[in-house]
């Protein structure tokens, strides 16, 4: 896959540098555009001239011929936090609302290299607060985020009401009409102008930079006619990466569709022969029944009742002769794990500690889990659920329905199910069974919850699963790992 949001970071940093045009005779030059611009803000035409700050960051290269460094205030009419007082954000209630006229709150934390573009998606609309003040930000203005991403900045659009709602976050810079506000936007998104903002971000967990931090920041500028070409070039780039980006996006859906019909296919017995030596599934269920007496004795695993046969006539889909329909808790131990509360006070840093695994300790789309971010203490584990390695966790809640196998011993909460193996399942197998979109299919019509879907363990067990032989489910798993790898 093309790494497209790179390759826009690339661009960027090749047109501040003036490597993506050339210079014409008739350009005029940036260093006398910027002493125009510093004149008449000295003037009084752009407001009261400042005295420039020492940047933090020197200009790291050289220029082309007529181009100069410019910091960022002696480039605008204004440079002013935007502020927004009174319920904001996730304080905002109903209550607030009125229906005089709709604002809009500007969002930055989804801001990429190409700021400018798109500005419409980076804003939320709410109904007109009228107790809340607000920065008057107009069309043209740039709008640069204090906090992280810092220095990531959008222009207000043409067509859109002047009056918006902004985060205490942010910094409205009005830049001055003799340069492209693309351009300039465009060069405050790129990794130069980032690299200056990281020099003096600070804060702990919310890092941030400051108005007199943006103040200071260079920004190269050339011509007015450069500057234009720049932006000509850039648009076309990024339209081609835009394309690039929706095929790479419907590759991706297509490959994850092939990749479901694979395993659908696998689970149906449509990828492999059905051998004489293998034996039958039915002959692999009843082995399985003795394991599970034979656990149910020992202790390990409490005894449940077995689900009826599945009747011919509800059976999904049609399997080779010596596979056998069953319930998934038929063939496997299936139980909840359990969260010791108030889980603080169970959490440890011992050495004798027992890992606690969370669902935040796995990877989408991940197939084994391999180690926890915490521990809990030894007396915890009477409230939890421990599990060893080889034994399947399933997600219950939120994002239900995702198979993952332990490589480690733990402890689980109640946002996991295990389903321990009873010696009836290849693990690889048993893996993209639980995969598939044939059974996930029917983990969907079965969640349920008031708020969150989720799944509970008799669901879990009334699962219809076709079973195979375990030779046969070995060569299932070996022929799609062979195949998914070359997708891979």
């Amino acid at each position: 896959m093309i790494d497209t949001q790179t390759i826009r970071g690339k661009i960027l940093d090749l047109a501040i540098q003036g490597l993506l045009t050339d210079r014409g005779p008739d350009d005029g030059s940036g260093k006398e555009l910027v002493s125009h611009i510093v004149e008449c803000k000295a003037t009084g035409r752009h407001g009261d001239k400042k005295t420039p700050n020492p940047a933090s960051l020197a200009p790291p290269f050289s220029l082309p011929d007529g181009w100069a460094w410019a910091q960022l205030e002696d480039l605008g009419a204004d440079v002013q936090n935007a502020f927004a007082d009174g319920p904001f954000g996730s304080n905002l209630k109903k209550e607030h609302y009125t229906t005089k006229r709709q604002v809009r709150i500007i969002q930055l934390s989804n801001v990429g290299v190409d700021g400018w573009r798109n500005s419409n998606e980076k804003y939320t609309t709410y109904e007109h607060l009228e107790t809340i003040k607000r920065s008057e930000v107009k069309a043209g203005n740039i709008v640069i985020a204090k906090m992280m991403p810092a220095g990531r900045a959008i222009v207000v659009p043409e067509g859109v009401a002047d009056a918006f709602v902004l985060s205490s976050d942010c910094v409205k810079f009005v830049p001055s009409e003799l340069l492209n506000v693309r351009y300039l936007c465009y060069a405050i998104n790129s990794k130069w102008f980032h690299d200056q903002v990281m020099v003096d971000v600070h804060g702990i967990g919310r890092e941030r930079t400051s108005l007199s931090n943006l103040k200071r920041y260079y920004i190269p500028i050339p011509s007015v006619s450069e500057q234009q070409r720049i932006v000509d070039i850039i648009d076309r780039v990024y339209a081609t990466l835009d394309t690039i980006d929706v095929l790479q996006a419907q590759y991706s859906d297509n490959l994850v569709a092939l990749k479901a019909k694979l395993i659908d296919a696998a689970i149906q017995g449509k990828l492999t022969e059905q051998l004489p030596d293998d034996g039958t599934a039915e002959e692999l269920y009843q082995l399985v029944q003795i394991e599970r007496k034979h656990q149910e004795k020992k202790g390990t695993i409490k005894s449940v009742e077995l689900a009826p046969d599945i009747a011919e006539s509800d059976q999904p889909f049609s399997i080779p002769t010596n596979w056998k329909w069953t319930h998934l808790g038929n063939v496997s131990y299936i139980v909840r794990g359990g969260s010791p509360r108030p889980i603080k006070e169970y959490i440890t840093t011992r050495e004798d500690g027992i890992n606690w695994i969370k669902i935040g300790d796995v990877e989408k789309g991940g197939k084994y889990i391999y180690s926890t971010h915490e521990k809990i203490i030894p007396e915890g584990e009477s409230k939890s659920r421990r599990v060893y390695p080889g034994d399947f966790l399933l997600t219950n809640s939120m994002s239900f329905g995702r198979p993952y196998i332990s490589k480690i011993e733990g402890c689980i909460h109640d946002g996991w199910l295990l389903i321990h193996d009873l010696t009836g399942f290849d693990p690889d197998y048993l893996y993209y069974l639980l995969s598939s979109s044939y059974l996930y299919g029917q983990f969907t019509v079965k969640a349920s919850g008031s708020t969150v879907d989720n799944l509970n363990i008799d669901k879990v067990k009334a699962a219809f699963i076709p079973l195979p032989p375990l030779a046969e489910q070995k060569r299932i798993a070996a022929k799609l790992d062979d195949v998914l790898k070359i997708f891979d």
